[in-house]
């Protein structure tokens, strides 16, 4: 167990260092940031200048090495236009983004597996074939699509709710609802698919033949063997969901770390944009690296292949 442990950090490490050396040479090649923080009128001398305070002048390979250097060390710089900590801006934003994030995994659960539960025990009946085109529908609607349906019927036209924002519950409703669509359709159908392989397993046909109530076999025998598998792909998933809120929040203008990283991109501050990213990787990482870990200590087989 120790070796697999060992492997898989080290596949953590490589996919970090990989993660911030494609970003750190693509986002250079949007070009020079320094022209957009002096006028447009600037004198040359001063643009160089100001490229030399950022460090700017100095050749690629120099700025990358100096950048993973202070990255191991939890030091991404200054924001460039704040000129505040770059790591320390971006965890001021995580708790509206886990907000977020988990409002939307407690509502798709809450939809989906009493829809994916019904949908395998009305096999083939009108709600099964309605519950299969919801969770069609739900994959493949963009979410910033379906973010602007919700704002124009229930802001504009209904004006139930705000248009976007953060500080009361009631702003989180429409991210939340919006951010949850593509989890609940792939909840559901998985939950279904699951479900559908349980009841034909021979001691839910005993149950069944002993009398047993629908219902009790449903909730106590075939629910605890189908959420195993649903429990890893939550997991899995809340990492997309972490991932995706960067097109909720921005559409809803939630206060979160994919607006500020959004920002910072159109704006070019490299620091805020690096130290964002380094974020969201670990959180992926470490969330695969858990799940991984559960399956070696669930099913021993997996550390040897």
């Amino acid at each position: 167990m120790l070796d697999y442990l060992i492997k898989r950090t080290v596949q953590v490490l490589v996919v970090l260092f990989l993660a911030l050396t494609t970003v750190f040479f693509l986002i250079r090649l949007s070009g020079d940031p320094t022209a957009l923080f002096l006028p447009p009128d600037a004198p040359r001398e001063q643009l160089e200048e100001f490229r030399k305070a950022l460090g700017f002048d100095r050749p690629l390979l120099v700025q990358y090495t100096e950048f993973m250097t202070n990255a191991v060390q939890g030091d991404f710089g200054t924001s460039l236009r704040t000129r505040e900590d770059a790591l320390q801006t971006v965890l001021s934003r995580i708790p509206a983004t886990f907000q977020l994030a988990f409002t939307a995994l407690g509502l798709s659960l809450l939809i989906s597996i009493p829809i994916g539960i019904h949908s395998a025990y009305k096999r083939n009946t009108w709600f099964d074939q309605t519950g299969v085109a919801f969770t069609v529908l739900g994959q493949a609607l963009p979410s910033f699509w379906l973010g602007l349906l919700l704002i124009y019927v229930f802001a504009v036209q209904f004006k139930w709710l705000p248009t976007g924002g953060g500080g009361s519950a009631v702003h989180l409703i429409l991210p939340a609802l919006t951010l949850a669509a593509y989890s609940v359709a792939r909840f559901a159908r998985f939950t279904r698919s699951t479900m559908l392989d349980v009841l034909r397993k021979d001691y839910i046909r005993t149950a069944k033949a002993s009398g047993v109530p629908m219902y009790k076999i449903l909730s106590m025998y075939a629910l605890k063997n189908t959420l195993i598998p649903i429990i890893t792909l939550v997991a899995l998933d809340l990492g997309v969901l972490l991932g995706g809120a960067v097109i909720v929040e921005v559409v809803f203008a939630w206060p979160g770390l994919g607006r500020l990283l959004m920002q910072s991109l159109l704006g070019r501050d490299f620091p805020v944009v690096m130290a964002g990213v380094f974020f969201i990787a670990f959180i992926y990482s470490v969330i695969n690296f858990v799940v991984d870990v559960l399956y070696a200590y669930v099913n021993p087989q997996i550390r040897f292949k």
